[in-house]
């Protein structure tokens, strides 16, 4: 059996509430279950959580079964890498201990059959939106990260529980194709092509799934969301497809 590879983004479980993430979680252990077989590499590309950050000993708790899946997937020798999104970005250690995956703290660049590929999560990229690009700045900082890390679990883990009530995937709205000449991350894709050519730009963060042939054999691939569109992409050595997993 050929095998392939497989890009997933933004599951934000956790949010809007525990039975929704448990029913979301048991379709995304479901569809890692029917990858499996054909997986050889599997990129999940941020917001995996809608909040997540690990204490010295204690981590957020709940979605042990994707993270038990996650672990056996590895041990099997399937080769993951764990993006950092703007809801976990808070990721160290703890998954590379225990499961084994790799972690993405920004953009990863791969060639696979002889493709040449631009992976990031998204977020802080392209025109604009310079309030977030500023707060990324601190969040990711060693300080901030220190300084949280202060406050004691159930304080800290309830103000980001309690933030991620508000946010725009607690919202389950589907998002709205703005033009290609407005979406911020073709115009990032395009300003990269004038620096190097790549045959895929592949986003999470965007919450809609697009396919957009950038010219001279390049494509900008978001590969959308679970809380609405279960949608993934898939490399099968030769083209990717965008593609939604229907149990």
């Amino acid at each position: 059996m050929a095998k392939k590879i497989y890009f997933a983004s933004d599951f934000h479980l956790g949010t809007p509430s525990y039975s929704e993430s448990r029913t979301r979680e048991a379709r995304i252990v479901s569809w890692l279950n029917f990858i499996e077989p054909d997986c050889s590499e599997l990129f999940l590309m941020g917001d995996v959580f809608d909040f997540w950050f690990e204490y010295a000993t204690v981590v957020p708790k709940g979605f042990v079964r994707l993270q038990g899946k996650l672990a056996a997937m590895t041990d099997a020798g399937i080769k993951i890498y764990f993006f950092k999104g703007n809801h976990d970005m808070w990721v160290r250690d703890y998954f590379t201990q225990e499961i084994g995956m790799e972690i993405i703290s920004d953009e990863l660049i791969i060639e696979r059959g002889g493709k040449k590929f631009y992976l990031h999560h998204g977020d802080g990229l392209g025109p604009g939106d310079r309030q977030y690009k500023f707060l990324r700045k601190i969040f990711r900082s060693k300080v901030c990260q220190w300084l949280f890390a202060r406050l004691h679990p159930n304080l800290g883990i309830g103000i980001a529980n309690s933030w991620s009530r508000g946010s725009r995937a607690a919202q389950t709205e589907k998002e709205v194709f703005l033009g290609e000449d407005k979406e911020w991350l073709a115009i990032y894709a395009k300003e990269q092509l004038q620096q190097a050519h790549f045959d895929y730009f592949i986003f999470g963060h965007r919450h809609l799934p697009l396919d957009i042939d950038l010219g001279n054999g390049s494509r900008y691939v978001n590969i959308g969301e679970w809380l609405n569109y279960n949608s993934y992409g898939v490399f099968d050595g030769q083209d990717l497809k965008l593609e939604y997993y229907n149990p």
